[in-house]
């Protein structure tokens, strides 16, 4: 079983709690490109640009210790590893519709 945070160890704001889990600028991009399905490592890393693949490992384990992403590895030479969204992680996809609307009306503001 994934180790998933306590309830104690939660901050009391249910707001917090949503910005400790996606609040990184990686995490959400992360799940923006895992919405459209199962993606490998190289295909996160080259949708992403920038991040380096240091602080995409690091911000994959935390989101599937956090229970939001599956990673799936596959016994083949080279090794295959696939991530997916667990339903937690698509049921994220309502927030990430809203920041996109926001995020194109401010876009339409500015002109």
């Amino acid at each position: 079983m994934k180790e998933q945070k306590c309830l104690a160890e939660l901050p009391a704001c249910p707001v917090e709690t949503t910005l400790m889990l996606i609040g990184d600028k990686w995490k959400v991009l992360i799940l923006r490109d895992l919405l459209g399905g199962t993606k490998r490592f190289g295909e996160l890393k080259k949708s992403l640009g920038s991040v380096s693949q240091k602080v995409l490992t690091a911000q994959l384990r935390d989101m599937e210790k956090s229970g939001l992403i599956n990673r799936m590895v596959y016994a083949e030479v080279p090794p295959r590893v696939e991530y997916s969204l667990t339903p937690l992680g698509e049921s994220l996809k309502p927030i990430l519709d809203v920041m996109q609307t926001w995020g194109e009306k401010y876009k339409n503001s500015l002109k």
